[in-house]
C-alpha cells in the first residue's frame, strides 16, 4: 500500500514531467514559427504558462531547451525514453538480418519524416550559438555509437565481412540515413516515401551483407 509520503513524491514527479512536457511543446511550436534566434526563454515561458525560472530549473538555458525539443521530436511516442535505449531493444529483438534491416530502415524513415525540419533548425542554431554547436557535435558522436551497436548486431546475425569494421559500417549507415540525404531525395528530388524507404532498405542491406 502506498504511503502518504510516497504518494506525494509520485505526484511531484508527475507534475514535474507534465511541466517539462508543456515547456517542450511550447518551445517546439515557437522554434518552428520564429526560428532559434527570435525565440526567447521569456516567450517560451509565456506560452507554456510558467515563470522563466521554472524553465531553467526543469531544463536549462535556451540551447538546453532546443536540445530537449530535438530529443523529444526524435523519440516521438517513445519520449521520454532515450532513443538509444529503445532502439537497442528493437535491434536486440531481431533474429535474422532481413528483420534487423527492416527495423533500422523503418526507424530511420520514421525519425527523418518527423524530425528533418528540427534537424535543419539545429544546424542553423549551431551556426550562431556555440553551446548548440557543441551539443550537435556530441549528438553526432552518439549517433555513430548507436550505429556501431547496430553494426555489431548485424555481425552477430551473420552479416558484415571480416574485413569490414563496425565503425566503417556505422559511418555508412549514418550517411545513407542522414536527414540531409532524406531532404535531398524527398524534398529536393520529389521521391515518394515508398521509393525512399525501398532505396534505404536496399542500401542498408547491401552495407551489412556485402562480404558476409
Amino acid at each position: 500500500m502506498e504511503t502518504v509520503k510516497g504518494s506525494r513524491q509520485r505526484l511531484r514527479v508527475e507534475q514535474a514531467a507534465a511541466t517539462r512536457a508543456r515547456i517542450i511543446e511550447a518551445a517546439t511550436s515557437l522554434f518552428m514559427e520564429r526560428g532559434y534566434v527570435a525565440t526567447t526563454i521569456d516567450s517560451v515561458a509565456e506560452r507554456a504558462g510558467v515563470v522563466v525560472q521554472t524553465i531553467y530549473n526543469a531544463i536549462g538555458n535556451k540551447s538546453a531547451v532546443l536540445n530537449a525539443v530535438f530529443d523529444a521530436t526524435v523519440a516521438g511516442a517513445q519520449s521520454p525514453t532515450p532513443v538509444p535505449e529503445f532502439m537497442s531493444e528493437r535491434m536486440e529483438s531481431t533474429s535474422e538480418i532481413e528483420e534487423a534491416v527492416a527495423v533500422l530502415t523503418d526507424w530511420l524513415v520514421e525519425v527523418n519524416t518527423r524530425a528533418h525540419q528540427m534537424h535543419r533548425l539545429i544546424r542553423q542554431a549551431a551556426a550562431v550559438d556555440a553551446d548548440v554547436d557543441e551539443l550537435e557535435r556530441n549528438r553526432a558522436l552518439r549517433r555513430l555509437r548507436n550505429y556501431e551497436e547496430a553494426a555489431r548486431r548485424f555481425r552477430v546475425l551473420g552479416g558484415l565481412g571480416a574485413e569490414t569494421t563496425d565503425s566503417e559500417v556505422a559511418a555508412s549507415i549514418w550517411a545513407v540515413g542522414h536527414p540531409d540525404t532524406y531532404r535531398a531525395l524527398i524534398l529536393d528530388s520529389d521521391w515518394t516515401e515508398t521509393a525512399y524507404r525501398e532505396w534505404l532498405r536496399g542500401a542498408i542491406r547491401a552495407l551489412v551483407t556485402t562480404g558476409s
